[in-house]
């Protein structure tokens, strides 16, 4: 058992950035650390970034950019950036001074290069390049915590020559992010400041928060490794929402405690070597500074008293009825969509037997590595009315860079370090994979397609209108297959195409699809069902820990039910993946 994470011990620098996966509880450990350290004496400034950041609930005050102190808790100060707006401000600073003098289509062009979660980063950066370069800042506080941090992409974006000089005003070779950066010509000294600050193992230390399960922990993974590249080094992890004991009478409690365990089995080699720490899985809110205060305490299961919850659900549909709609209008392309981590795979899975034993000829393909798959039908045979194949996010990701590259001629040895560093954009992939889900739809004329992802809004905004502006703007997001074209508009068509948004019923997941939704809804195409995945509610377990965290799930269900989703369905947690009318398809 790992030992408990205590900050007046652990942290050692007056620097701190909290990142990992969405849904980890880095806000919520990151206050806990900042109370517990002004607790002791210490000055701290928390500084948020995160746009699915609850600093303001969590501390009951409303927050801006600029630094108030925390009630109740002397010596803490926080401020809550928003990202979004920083973007809008970033966005219209960059774009506004070719509002009259380009095409209304030119604008709206570039307007959408620097819609994406890119410019929104690169945005939160700029802003908090401002604090952490600031040496005033840390001769005023004794810590300065960041509940969010940059990717490794951005910092390595940033510090290549090429983003500061002309080349992206100049350049048509169709970068995947085109765009965001060619605002920050006299930002360089301070980025440069900025990024020696986060590399100074005396100064800052990032914290990896991740939970009990695989995909955080490889996403741990893959950020330590992406910012030890870069000369982050003083990194430590937590394991947060640790299961301490079980009910062995009861199945969810003993399946939940023994996922968990399972889960922390397979941590990446690279983690094992790290001074790694856990936090419990606890039954309150982490709202108010007395329930943070608890967390990091002695006794941090202690179950509050008079925590009710009243409110009333209705009774949900189950993932049969969405098999059952989909069947029933015959819907030829139907896409699971939702954050990493929520159980796509999964449900896109069960959406595919389900449809196959109704009858109808399906073909299920997947970005998931094919041992995923194996894992969801072991054990159960395949209808002869189901295909699948397995798509390979690396392989198509390589031919799509090749492809720019070379269509980008010949180019100085700045200018291809900046176009290579550019194309290892998440959008990068997304676009890529986007064209070879494409070829398969194209192939499948005959069957019902389900596919475990999909392009985001902004995305699909980008293939299309790089194609329709591409002589006014000399500027195209690489060459357009015809069959991706004739997918956008299958897509945006409600009577041959579905979106399922798969969440979970927690704050964050909620936060991020509502977002999804928006993106989608920019590019007219409307989710037909939200899937709320995972739900201790549904299982009416009597564990008193998870009981208590299931009645903290009705808010989350009822807020998609009554105001976010158009139709809404309801799969209990469970240990194993489960597919078919015989188990109800419950994942």
């Amino acid at each position: 058992m790992y030992q408990l994470y205590d900050p007046i011990k652990n942290v050692q620098t007056p620097v701190l950035f909290f990142t990992g996966k969405g849904g980890v509880g880095k806000t919520s450990v990151a206050c806990a650390t900042a109370v517990s350290l002004a607790d002791q004496g210490k000055k701290v400034l928390l500084v948020s970034t995160d746009p699915a950041s609850n600093l303001q609930d969590v501390f009951g005050i409303e927050l801006t950019g600029d630094p108030i102190e925390v009630p109740n808790v002397k010596n803490l100060f926080a401020s809550n950036i928003d990202p979004e707006e920083a973007a809008s401000a970033y966005r219209e600073k960059t774009v506004g001074p070719y509002r009259d003098k380009l095409p209304e289509s030119v604008v709206n062009q570039m307007e959408e290069q620097l819609s994406g979660a890119c410019t929104v980063e690169i945005a939160a950066f700029d802003e908090f390049s401002h604090l952490l370069a600031d040496d005033h800042i840390l001769t005023q506080y004794d810590h300065v915590l960041f509940d969010t941090a940059p990717t490794g992409h951005t910092l390595r974006l940033l510090s290549l020559p090429t983003a500061w000089n002309g080349y992206l005003e100049e350049s048509t070779h169709g970068a995947s992010c085109l765009g965001p950066l060619s605002g920050l010509g006299d930002k360089k000294d301070l980025y440069q400041k900025a990024v020696q600050a986060l590399s100074d193992y005396e100064k800052t230390t990032l914290i990896l928060v991740a939970r009990p399960e695989e995909s955080t922990l490889v996403e741990a993974n893959r950020a330590s490794m992406e910012l030890r590249d870069i000369g982050i080094q003083n990194q430590m992890m937590i394991i947060n929402g640790l299961l301490q004991s079980h009910v062995p009478t009861d199945a969810v409690s003993k399946a939940f405690y023994e996922s968990q365990q399972a889960s922390l089995k397979q941590i990446p080699e690279s983690l094992q070597q790290m001074e790694t720490l856990s936090l419990p899985y606890i039954s309150y809110s982490l709202t108010g500074v007395d329930s943070l205060r608890q967390l990091v305490s002695d006794h941090p299961y202690i179950k509050k008293e008079g925590i009710s919850n009243e409110i009333e659900l209705n009774q949900l549909s189950e993932l049969n009825d969405v098999i059952d709609d989909f069947s029933s209008r015959n819907t030829r392309v139907i896409f699971t969509m939702g954050k990493g981590g929520v159980g796509k795979t999964s449900v896109a899975s069960a959406i595919a037997v389900g449809l196959s034993e109704r009858g109808h000829k399906v073909h299920l393909t997947t970005t998931d590595p094919a041992s995923h798959l194996d894992y969801i039908f072991k054990n159960s045979a395949i209808d002869e009315n189901l295909s699948i194949s397995s798509i390979n996010p690396e392989t198509e990701v390589e031919t799509y860079k090749k492809e720019i590259i070379t269509a980008a001629g010949e180019l100085s040895e700045g200018e291809l370090s900046y176009l290579k560093e550019d194309l290892e954009s998440p959008c990068t992939e997304e676009i890529a994979v986007f064209r070879a889900f494409a070829d398969v739809v194209s192939r499948s004329e005959n069957e019902i397609v389900v596919i475990d992802t999909a392009p985001t809004g902004h995305t699909l905004l980008l293939l299309d209108s790089s194609e329709a502006y591409h002589k006014e703007m000399n500027r195209s997001t690489g060459n357009i297959p015809e069959n991706v074209k004739e997918l956008l508009p299958r897509l945006r068509n409600p009577e041959e195409t579905g979106v399922v948004i798969v969440t979970l019923a927690e704050e964050t997941p909620v936060f991020e699809s509502t977002r999804l939704q928006e993106d989608l809804k920019r590019a007219q195409i409307v989710p037909k069902w939200w899937v709320i995945n995972r739900s201790l509610y549904a299982t009416g377990t009597n564990d008193p820990i998870l009981k208590a965290r299931s009645s903290s799930e009705k808010q989350w269900i009822k807020k998609i039910e009554e105001s976010l989703a158009e139709q809404t369905a309801l799969i209990p947690w469970t240990s194993e993946v489960k597919i078919g009318l015989t188990t109800k398809a419950y994942i």
